[in-house]
């Protein structure tokens, strides 16, 4: 019993030391949330305060992304793609000439000792790099049938944040519908998803014919537009169709008769080959009893 509230005596006192050793240390930054155009330059800030009797300090930062942890500066010097386009400030570290690959979430850590023991800290600071979008790409079908489901589609890759589209027929732009049924809006037979760049017929009319684009836009640079493509929706061409039925069965019958002309001609060759090996087989026999008799 006595020995066992020696250990509980123990561990309490060496708890209180590692309290009193290790403690935390108040870290700044001036943004949490750093926002820099691409090909310029960005500064992460980390900001700390040390007592006098600070004896040694060590700074690291890392990059946290979804395959784990990675030194960004370790042991005095930058690592990896920042090694020659960042460098070490007071107050956090710039880097020069930012691209899209910097984007992440950056993590500063401090280490100091001094009299009163081992203090630590750290600050989180998430670097958006901004990057304007491309040209989209459009998908319009040329063709549809009335009453059909129609599919239009529009994405580009390259904007940083993701790009937001508005699609425009004949050169107006096309109403998001919502759900205040307002009179404007309720006859819409569309659905249009700016954050995914798609505008879906349920059932496509006449109506919807027209020149169709498509702008991406995410308030960086200029928006892009796609080239303009012309969707035409007719009704379904039954007379065609059947006329279109009538030449494809004329079609296989013809090809039919060819085939059964085709056999017939070759039944018709091989009874003419057995005919001519019968007769030239019966003039050989001819021949040999007319020698037989000659002799």
């Amino acid at each position: 019993m006595a020995s066992r509230r020696l250990r509980l005596l123990l561990l309490g006192y060496l708890g209180v030391l590692y309290y009193r050793n290790v403690a935390g240390i108040a870290i700044e930054t001036d943004n949490k949330n750093v926002k820099a155009e691409e090909f310029k330059e960005a500064i992460l800030s980390c900001k700390h305060k040390f007592s006098k009797g600070s004896s040694s300090q060590r700074i690291e930062w890392k990059k946290i992304h979804s395959q784990g942890v990675s030194f960004v500066y370790y042991e005095g010097e930058f690592k990896g793609d920042l090694r020659d386009r960042a460098e070490m400030l007071n107050t956090g570290i710039r880097i020069r000439n930012v691209t899209r690959k910097d984007s992440g979430t950056y993590r500063c850590e401090i280490s100091v000792k001094s009299e009163e023991g081992q203090r630590l800290g750290e600050a989180t600071i998430t670097l958006t790099v901004l990057v304007p979008p491309t040209t989209p790409v459009c998908v319009v079908p040329s063709s549809a049938v009335t009453g059909t489901v129609v599919e239009l589609s529009c994405k580009e890759a390259e904007g940083s944040p993701p790009s937001e589209y508005q699609w425009y027929k004949n050169g107006v732009a096309l109403l998001e519908k919502t759900g205040t049924g307002t009179a404007r809006t309720a006859d819409i037979t569309y659905t249009m998803n700016k954050k995914s760049g798609t505008l879906i017929f349920n059932a496509v009319s006449k109506n919807d014919t027209g020149e169709y684009f498509c702008v991406a836009s995410n308030g960086i640079g200029l928006p892009q537009k796609c080239s303009v493509k012309r969707m035409q929706v007719d009704d379904l061409n039954v007379s065609g169709i059947i006329a279109a039925v009538v030449i494809v069965a004329l079609l296989m019958a013809l090809c039919g008769l060819i085939v059964l002309c085709a056999q017939k001609k070759r039944c018709f060759s091989k009874e003419s080959s057995s005919q001519k090996s019968s007769s030239q087989s019966t003039s050989e026999k001819d021949f040999k009893h007319t020698k037989s008799f000659v002799i």
